[in-house]
């Protein structure tokens, strides 16, 4: 089963349960889903995974900025209600790896590159993201290749 299957599934389950913050986060993301179908001009009815799970992180990154933002303005109410979206968007994506899993990779590729350039330290870190393929954070990657290095 796909990504926007287990979705619209949920999106039913939401629904009899009655519960408004699920129902709601879904709908978008289902409103999302169908929207870069259109873009796309695909005659697909349904996402495939790998586009399903950047919309996801797009939507998961757009809350977390929401939430610092919010709680810079005072505003716990929106606070809260965007921590319980997020935590309905982050079931979707798989487990990230812990800094320490990161770090392993970051000193094998020093290892067998050496050590960047400080100029071409952003050029190191995508390396590492491309390598990774989204089973990292970007920011932890870069913390870890700032311990490293410094």
């Amino acid at each position: 089963m796909t990504i926007h299957e287990t979705i619209k599934n949920q999106l039913t389950d939401a629904l009899r349960a009655q519960d408004e913050v699920k129902l709601n986060t879904l709908r978008g993301l289902i409103a999302m889903f169908s929207y870069e179908l259109i873009s796309k001009k695909s005659k697909e009815a349904l996402i495939d995974d790998s586009s399903a799970l950047t919309l996801i992180k797009r939507s998961v990154n757009q809350h977390k900025d929401s939430i610092e933002q919010f709680e810079k303005g005072g505003r716990n109410d929106l606070v809260k209600k965007e921590k319980a979206e997020l935590s309905i968007l982050e079931v979707f994506l798989p487990k990230t790896m812990s800094q320490a899993e990161i770090e392993i990779i970051v000193k094998n590729k020093i290892t067998k590159e050496g050590v960047p350039d400080i100029k071409k330290i952003g050029q190191f870190i995508g390396g590492i993201m491309k390598e990774l393929q989204g089973k990292a954070d970007g920011s932890d990657v870069k913390a870890v290749v700032d311990k490293l290095l410094k």
